[in-house]
């Protein structure tokens, strides 16, 4: 297989896999032919080159196995269902200066989006709610005031820095996704799906705000901070110079005297 370009879902390093870190193969299962016809396994493997993380990424893949005259030997085809076995969900690692209710929410969501997308959606809301209360500093029992308080707040021009009107719409559109999942009908025989697909567009939502709130205020407090210590370290620097200028003429005039 020719190199590719991968980022390695345990440090998102970017880096490029070749047949010294990558190991795929097609495994045929001699079952005979079930209802979904010749199948079996392909694996792929995939070694993280940074020396920090070393991880390795295991995919498996049930598969509908085709034979490949020319080689003589099966090869995979139509995917029928896949298992992220290393890491166990699609989650990304989050810095730690985001706190730990948040990111634990987010994980387990990203873990249980396929098998629970109902739940993945509630624990989605969860966080989004958390994520209003700790990074806006708005808490009023029920999602939806807390949501029509910072819409205020954007309106007073009193919202932190990166909340824009936008992302509260989406943020109200996933409380309505969420209550699926938090609250049920009254009419308990109307069944309302949470397909993976839409799991993921909260999760989706949950990275883009981790990163538009709180690792851009990271990021703009590093180099806030780098500036002030530039300028403390040069007002130092002044003092002591003219201390030591000082000093010299101290010292000028008792050698004239």
């Amino acid at each position: 297989m020719p190199p590719f370009q991968w980022t390695c879902p345990f440090c998102t390093r970017h880096q490029m896999v070749t047949d010294e870190n990558l190991s795929t193969n097609f495994i045929y299962l001699s079952l005979g032919e079930s209802k979904y016809g010749i199948t079996g396994l392909q694996y792929t493997g995939v070694r993280c080159v940074n020396v920090e993380c070393n991880e390795v990424t295991l995919v498996v893949d049930f598969a509908v196995a085709i034979y490949n005259a020319r080689r003589g030997a099966f090869e995979g085809g139509k995917e029928l269902r896949s298992w992220k076995l290393l890491p166990e969900s699609s989650s990304s690692v989050q810095p730690e200066y985001i706190p730990g209710p948040l990111r634990e929410d987010y994980y387990e969501a990203c873990l249980i989006r396929d098998k629970s997308p109902k739940a993945a959606a509630t624990l989605a809301r969860r966080c989004l709610q958390g994520m209003i209360r700790d990074f806006c500093g708005i808490a009023k029992g029920q999602l939806i005031d807390e949501i029509k308080e910072l819409r205020k707040c954007i309106d007073d021009g009193n919202a932190p820095k990166g909340v824009a009107p936008e992302t509260i719409d989406a943020i109200d559109a996933i409380r309505g996704i969420g209550n699926i999942g938090a609250h049920m009908e009254k009419d308990i025989n109307l069944i309302i799906e949470v397909d993976p697909g839409e799991a993921q567009a909260l999760i989706e939502l949950i990275e883009m705000l981790f990163d538009e709130w709180y690792v851009a205020r990271h990021k703009r407090e590093q180099k806030l901070a780098n500036v002030l210590a530039i300028a403390a370290e040069k007002k130092a620097a002044i003092a002591e110079g003219r201390a030591q200028i000082a000093q010299a003429k101290v010292a000028a005039i008792a050698d004239q005297s």
